[in-house]
């Protein structure tokens, strides 16, 4: 849909109409969104020169396409490309909006995603710091936006290893959001399973256990069995049921995760490659040994045949399978 409507627009207003730059940004978000990386950096690029050439370099859609070719470099693995330009774009957003503007604390966010994406948590926390700030004081405590900085300083935090600086903030990030926008609200579940993740990191899972059977049970309600958000907490459960040595529960998780996986996802989905895996650690954990090297030489095979062997899932799987046959 969105090709058709670049296309008509070229034909009809030309390639330099703003409406032809906007729709080649739609485009290129689309191609991102279906990871389509290298198309949507080739399309996010040519639209950044339209729009500096065009309407110049200060223009409110020429700061917009800098952020959209940014976000291509990110989803395209090109984490300092993606830096430098979310740099320029905070500068240009700042310089013509504001420092406190709301589309430059957006941009403040992006800089901070790409510097925690590329292993840079620490300078991505002082960013997030300031945005959460910033947002509480321009648009409130309640405000969307306001209740997505925090989460993003927890997921800084405990990216950098601060797990106790973590837990407050994503304490927080779910009171808010289950008072702002109900308990069953998707973010509030998301808030809440980023919080148990969190106490599973800190070894904490009397306080994890909980809020991942409450994530998966209301997931499974309000989204239902095949959404991949529950299967996602189908296996974070089994995990930590795994971890807390409750591996009478967990093994039948794992299960349903890989079968579920298999039958929504795809036998050839990283997320099926990775449950596979799982499952196969649970039995070998669990003592079915013979089970588990099965499970394990499967993983390798379909992991070198769909990833390639060197790929880290494929390294992991290989590392496992050997482990398991030689003991």
């Amino acid at each position: 849909m969105h090709e058709r409507v670049l296309a008509e627009r070229e034909r009809e207003l030309g390639p330099a109409h703003p409406d032809t730059l906007n729709a080649r940004n739609s485009l290129a978000r689309t191609y991102r969104a279906a990871g389509r990386g290298g198309d949507a950096v080739r399309l996010a690029e040519r639209a950044l020169a339209d729009c500096e050439r065009v309407q110049g370099p200060g223009h409110p859609d020429t700061l917009a396409a800098r952020a959209e070719l940014a976000q291509a470099y990110l989803s395209a693995g090109l984490r300092e490309q993606a830096i430098a330009l979310f740099e320029r774009a905070l500068a240009g957003q700042e310089q013509v909006l504001g420092p406190r503007h709301p589309d430059a604390l957006t941009a403040r966010a992006n800089l901070g995603h790409a510097l925690r994406a590329a292993g840079r948590p620490k300078e991505a926390i002082s960013l997030f710091e300031r945005t959460l700030a910033d947002r509480e004081k321009v648009q409130g405590g309640d405000h969307p936006d306001t209740l997505a900085a925090r989460g993003n300083l927890g997921s800084a935090y405990r990216a950098a290893g601060r797990l106790r600086d973590a837990i407050g903030v994503y304490k927080r990030a779910l009171a808010d959001r289950e008072r702002v926008q109900g308990p069953d609200h998707p973010d509030t579940l998301t808030a809440r399973a980023n919080l148990a993740d969190t106490y599973h990191m800190a070894h904490k899972l009397r306080d994890a256990l909980p809020l991942y059977e409450r994530t998966f049970a209301d997931r499974e309600r309000i989204q239902g069995p095949d959404h991949p958000d529950t299967i996602t907490a189908c296996g974070n459960l089994a995990s930590a049921y795994h971890s807390a040595r409750k591996l009478a529960m967990a093994l039948p998780l794992y299960e349903r995760t890989l079968a579920d996986c298999e039958r929504v996802h795809g036998a050839d989905h990283p997320d099926t490659l990775a449950s596979m895996g799982n499952l196969a650690h649970a039995y070998h954990t669990a003592g079915r040994l013979t089970e588990a090297l099965t499970v394990f030489e499967r993983t390798l095979a379909e992991c070198e045949r769909v990833l390639g062997p060197g790929h880290p899932l494929t390294e992991t799987a290989r590392e496992n399978y050997q482990a398991a046959a030689q003991g």
